[in-house]
């Protein structure tokens, strides 16, 4: 148990979790006038944003994973941090509820009888890509999720009261087959909220894509979380400049993976040239899309990459503040080149409804994850690795 620390503190946190609810709250009475005024647009803002936020909660489950299967030491003091994250997955389920009752019909050709009949491609795929088998499986998902996040967060709770090393022993067995059931919900689930979007295109690789930027959106969200929280009684003494450096390089790394997968994902489709799978990219080309490509390309790889090359940027509060927030804005800005060309091909098209989504959720999201963390002890004390990760150095 931590013994010679002081345990780090929040000031005014209920003030902030009020604000965070007040945010939700406002956002989503805001975004659902759009209902009355643009139905298409207001399910295609509420499935980018929810699944922006569904990311960020995948992110910080497997945060949590590879954490208890490489029996990490330098992360156990912000482990407390990716569970309440976490937590927050399974509550997406209620954004999520309204999309697949009401929204698959505007959202997914597939789900058109009519485009089924006319289409040879898409009435072979139909026992695959149906409304009732999209919905089973969607839920097949969060019930694993809520299963996974429950019974590793109960364990860690559970740690704080009864600091008993089996107990660190019971999570690694958890994360063990949690890590494949992950891994193969997360690839589904890209492949059935974003992926079929176009139903005639696909990519073997795409859930890999996924992945890569969940990743990185929640490695960015623990740097702006710590880098808020710095000005709390003893925060700086338990999450040090050290800890910062290591999420820097992993920072660095999943921009280095992410820029591998997409490129890879990019010339083995563009090499081959077939007509029904390179006519995706060529959508995101043509129509003004070329800018949001080249966004996309320089300010989610070359900008991070060139910047948190040097060690010194990765030990930088300052660069890393500014890289966590524009790194979580290109996760959106992915997101958004991912989604939004299905429902507005022929221009990119920013609407009020997807700020007023990602407010709204995003505040209730946050509403959660705060009520989660302030709730127990900030950090896991009952953890015997948590002085050794405080007194953490790089070498």
């Amino acid at each position: 148990m931590m013994t010679d620390h002081s345990l780090p503190e929040i000031n005014n946190a209920a003030s902030w979790q009020r604000r965070f609810w007040i945010l939700g709250a406002l956002g989503l009475v805001v975004y659902l006038t759009g209902l009355w005024t643009d139905p298409e647009q207001f399910w295609a803002s509420g499935l980018l944003n929810t699944v922006f936020w569904i990311t960020l909660g995948l992110g910080g489950l497997f945060f949590v994973l590879i954490h208890h299967i490489a029996g990490s030491v330098w992360s156990v003091n912000i482990r407390r941090q990716a569970e309440a994250v976490m937590v927050g997955l399974p509550w997406m389920l209620l954004f999520a509820l309204p999309l697949l009752v009401w929204g698959v019909p505007h959202l997914f050709e597939w789900a058109s009888p009519d485009a089924v009949a006319a289409h040879p491609v898409l009435r072979e795929k139909a026992g695959y890509l149906n409304p009732s088998a999209f919905r089973f499986r969607s839920g097949v998902y969060f019930v694993l999720w809520i299963v996974l996040c429950g019974l590793l967060y109960r364990v860690s709770l559970r740690q704080d009261r009864e600091p008993h090393p089996d107990l660190i022993r019971r999570m690694r067995i958890i994360s063990a087959p949690g890590i494949f059931v992950f891994a193969l919900t997360l690839t589904f689930f890209g492949f059935d909220w974003v992926m079929s979007l176009d139903p005639l295109w696909y990519s073997t690789i795409f859930g890999v894509y996924i992945f890569s930027g969940s990743y990185l959106v929640i490695l960015a969200f623990l740097i702006l979380l710590n880098l808020a929280l710095r000005s709390g009684p003893a925060w700086g003494d338990v999450v040090t400049v050290e800890h910062y450096h290591d999420l820097g390089k992993l920072l660095f790394a999943f921009t280095v993976f992410w820029g591998y997968i997409g490129g890879s994902q990019y010339f083995f489709i563009w090499y081959t040239n077939i007509p029904e799978e390179t006519v995706w990219y060529l959508h995101r080309w043509e129509h003004g899309w070329k800018w949001v490509t080249l966004l996309l390309i320089v300010g989610h790889f070359v900008i991070p990459f060139l910047t948190l090359i040097f060690r010194a940027s990765k030990r930088n509060l300052r660069v890393l503040l500014v890289m966590a927030l524009w790194m979580i804005a290109m996760q959106w800005v992915d997101l958004y080149w991912l989604i939004v060309p299905t429902f507005h091909p022929h221009a990119p098209h920013l609407s009020w409804m997807d700020g007023a989504a990602f407010l709204g959720i995003g505040g209730i999201f946050l509403g959660i994850f705060w009520r989660t963390f302030t709730t127990h002890p900030l950090v896991p004390v009952g953890d015997p690795k948590l002085k050794d990760s405080i007194e953490f150095t790089n070498s």
